[in-house]
């Protein structure tokens, strides 16, 4: 398996092939395979390793004791789960699979001989997290001031950029394992009204969605629906 935090830091950061190499064999690691709606890490343990994301769908979330669930992040293939965990208490929140989830752990002294007399595989650790933040600004963002419609909108061009990034996206067609109330989870609404605006952006032209398959009919239309900006993805 070709690893993808590999295919999208070379799209940034020039490695020379002893970095790429190191990088590569930080996804050969501990590999595991995690169930769907199983956690990778539960909210208030105390984490020792960070996980890279190697194969299917996985996000951040916050547990609250009525049930009810919020999701603060979505981690695709590549995505590396906070790279200096080690600097971290108790976990506030928790990691678990949306999807069957193939992950590598990663110890910090792993990590730590990774980067040592490294710039270039230092840099793309710095690039992870930076990217991260940025999504994680963006995603406040939505919530706090975009409608409904624009809150889907946004996150499907959102995942169209990323996914394209690993090699995951046939050109407007992308995967969509998540589920209505995965989804609104992650935007602050309910399944009905997800479903409602689904139809919304299906109706406009915008969208299809058949067979967990997403395609974009109208990539400039769904960019102006969601007030989308890439510029916080760093793709440059």
């Amino acid at each position: 398996m070709e690893n993808p935090f590999v295919r999208k830091m070379e799209r940034h950061v020039r490695l020379a092939p002893e970095d790429r190499a190191v990088l590569d064999g930080l996804g050969r690691l501990h590999v595991r395979h995690v169930a769907a709606r199983q956690d990778i890490e539960g909210q208030q343990s105390d984490p020792y390793h960070t996980h890279l994301i190697l194969d299917g769908w996985a996000c951040r979330y916050k547990q609250f004791p009525d049930g009810r669930r919020a999701i603060v992040a979505l981690l695709l293939p590549g995505d590396l789960c906070d790279p200096f965990v080690f600097r971290r208490a108790r976990m506030d929140h928790a990691i678990g699979a949306l999807t069957p989830v193939t992950v590598a752990r990663i110890a910090p002294d792993q990590i730590g001989e990774a980067i040592r007399g490294r710039p270039a595989v230092e840099e793309c650790l710095w690039r992870e997290l930076l990217a991260a933040t940025a999504i994680h600004r963006e995603w406040i963002a939505s919530v706090g001031r975009r409608s409904a419609i624009e809150r889907l909108a946004h996150l499907f061009c959102e995942l169209h950029l990323r996914l394209t990034r690993v090699g995951l996206a046939d050109g407007m067609t992308l995967p969509m394992p998540v589920t209505q109330p995965d989804l609104a989870d992650a935007l602050g609404q309910t399944s009905v009204h997800i479903n409602r605006t689904l139809k919304e952006l299906r109706t406009g032209g915008l969208v299809a969605l058949r067979s967990r398959r997403l395609t974009i009919r109208d990539l400039d239309g769904l960019r102006e629906r969601g007030l989308f900006d890439p510029a916080y993805l760093q793709l440059s």
